[in-house]
């Protein structure tokens, strides 16, 4: 019965992952959300090894989360070669050099365990950037998104079988929806406030220049009483 309870929880958290992508990529094609371009191209590798390595551990359940996160990333990777963030960094080239070499172990090792963490470390590798981005400018990214996909990890964690080194993943998926969410949410509650604060100067601008006239089309206007 448990078993059922996580293998549908698995399945409802991978496609709540899988449409976070839907605003991600109407925000992308709009131009405001801008991918950074090595931080999607190392998810969207990483994120594949990871997957496999999940099959191969014997975590089924646990798996649909990070199916989704290889699909919806190689979708945003090849949206970001036309609508990416321009900036490449020293930083980039450095975590997308790590991802690489990351392949070689995968390939040649016999434990999937081993392999699983070692791309976990290179998967946060490749979110720095994006936090780093995000941080600076949140206006780049897509709030909406990452709230659904901080809800699918959170349900990720509940879909989790056994509790070992490979949900390691799934908590690290937790912590990163976290922290974008969090720069996300700050930028877009700010940007609400000062809308907030617009609105009401533009209506009490209203406000005066309608007490500014007078009952018959008369207006104030210092020393002088002008008929409109």
């Amino acid at each position: 019965m448990q078993q059922s309870i996580q293998i549908t929880i698995g399945i409802i958290a991978g496609v709540i992952a899988l449409l976070g992508y839907i605003p991600y990529t109407i925000s992308v094609l709009r131009g405001i959300t801008r991918p950074n371009r090595a931080t999607w191209l190392i998810w969207a590798v990483v994120g594949g090894l990871l997957a496999f390595s999940y099959l191969a551990v014997g975590d089924v359940h646990a798996a649909w989360v990070p199916l989704g996160y290889f699909v919806g990333p190689l979708f945003v990777c090849l949206l970001s070669i036309r609508y990416g963030y321009a900036e490449w960094t020293r930083l980039d080239t450095i975590c997308v050099m790590a991802a690489a070499f990351s392949i070689i172990p995968w390939l040649l090792s016999h434990n999937a365990m081993l392999t699983l963490i070692i791309n976990l470390i290179i998967d946060a590798t490749g979110a720095i950037p994006t936090l780093i981005k995000t941080r600076r400018e949140p206006e780049t990214e897509d709030f909406s998104a990452w709230l659904i996909f901080f809800i699918a990890n959170t349900l990720g964690l509940f879909a989790i079988g056994t509790w070992n080194l490979a949900a390691s993943y799934s908590i690290y998926l937790f912590l990163l929806g976290g922290a974008m969410t969090f720069f996300t949410c700050t930028y877009w509650r700010q940007r609400c406030v000062r809308m907030q604060a617009a609105h009401a100067a533009l209506k009490a601008c209203d406000t005066d220049a309608a007490s500014d006239a007078q009952p018959g089309g008369v207006k104030k206007v210092p020393g002088h009483a002008l008929e409109t």
